[in-house]
């Protein structure tokens, strides 16, 4: 009998990307609207992206196992 495949989860597919080295890849959220009240700080750094913390990366690792 074949093996089961994993399922991916598809709003973290959505949102990780894991790059060649293999650090997984977020883009920040909060910057679409209501930026009149953020400062000039918080809207720049909220255009880059950024990368998952290690303590975290295993978890978010289990949602995209075909990803990694």
């Amino acid at each position: 009998m074949a093996k089961v495949k994993m399922k991916t989860n598809k709003t973290a597919a959505k949102r990780f990307k894991v790059t060649a080295k293999g650090k997984i890849k977020y883009w920040k959220g909060g910057v679409s609207h209501y930026n009149t009240k953020k400062t000039s700080k918080r809207k720049r750094q909220g255009r880059k992206a950024d990368y998952v913390p290690e303590n975290i990366a295993d978890r978010v690792k289990q949602l995209i196992p075909y990803q990694v």
